[in-house]
């Protein structure tokens, strides 16, 4: 019997953080990745020398997400060279960490763009290329759930794309195409370094691990793990949904177990209980 040809993926933002953890895992499995970057080409190369390590193939192909013209060069690439689709992961993200008084026009409109746009012109363009059925997922975050300092921009056009992403799951599944978010909370990578260490005045970051359930950031594999079962066969009848991966982040409200005092504290935060 003849080998199944290898499922193709393309993955954005693939050249660090959560996007190169998704290309590492796929390429576990065999899968060919188009890693897609925006600017570092030597970061993209390192990311497929990844999936090459791990068993998978690939391509490098740069894109600028706030471009139609450039998203549309980067599926006619797939197209060009490989003449199908399987995965499509939309993970690139950018915006601006202002207070919504301070957020200017270009910070709106790049954060629309980049974000939630891109994913849409980037599902079309997918479905096309989808004539046995496929995957599509898109990574957002808590702030699409939660306000918190600065994150308005980001969280809204995450938000954003959650929404279309229940959309296009429903137009979608007479293709056989599947569409899933994954929702992340604190997640150890280099964004996470930036939001609270360059941004003026942000709270700091173990006030925030203090009120995780798990106790701990998440890490890029932790993402990586989830994005990798939704494009999987065991998540064939899983679509329309948002799988959050964060520690419980999501789940919990003030009052916060982690600013009670004793006996109430001892409960649930003591150490005989750790």
């Amino acid at each position: 019997m003849a080998e199944s040809p290898p499922s193709i993926a393309l993955v954005t933002g693939a050249s660090r953080g959560i996007g190169r953890a998704i290309a590492r895992k796929l390429g576990t499995r065999g899968v060919t990745v188009v890693v897609a970057y925006k600017r570092n080409a030597d970061l993209a190369d390192e990311s497929l020398a990844d999936v090459r390590a791990a068993g998978g193939d690939g391509v490098t192909a740069q894109v600028d997400l706030e471009d139609q013209g450039s998203i549309n060069a980067l599926f006619d690439l797939v197209r060009d060279t490989y003449g199908r689709l399987d995965h499509f992961v939309a993970n690139a993200a950018a915006s601006a960490f202002k207070p919504v008084v301070d957020l200017r026009l270009h910070h709106l409109d790049r954060s629309y763009a980049t974000n939630a746009r891109s994913f849409v012109l980037g599902a079309q363009r997918a479905a096309e290329l989808m004539d046995d059925g496929g995957r599509i997922v898109v990574v957002t975050s808590y702030g699409s759930l939660r306000a918190f300092p600065t994150y308005a921009a980001l969280g809204a056009a995450k938000a954003m794309s959650e929404s279309y992403m229940r959309y296009i799951a429903v137009e979608f599944g007479p293709r056989r195409i599947t569409v899933n978010a994954v929702n992340g909370g604190v997640v150890d990578t280099d964004s996470l370094d930036y939001f609270y260490s360059e941004v003026p005045g942000q709270a700091p970051l173990d006030t925030v691990l203090s009120k995780v359930p798990l106790g701990r950031p998440g890490t890029a594999d932790d993402l990586a793990d989830a994005v990798d079962f939704l494009l999987s066969d065991r998540a064939s009848y899983i679509t329309g949904q948002v799988l959050a991966v964060d520690g419980g982040l999501t789940v919990v409200a003030p009052p916060f177990w982690a600013d009670t005092t004793p006996p109430l504290r001892d409960a649930v935060l003591s150490e005989d209980r750790s």
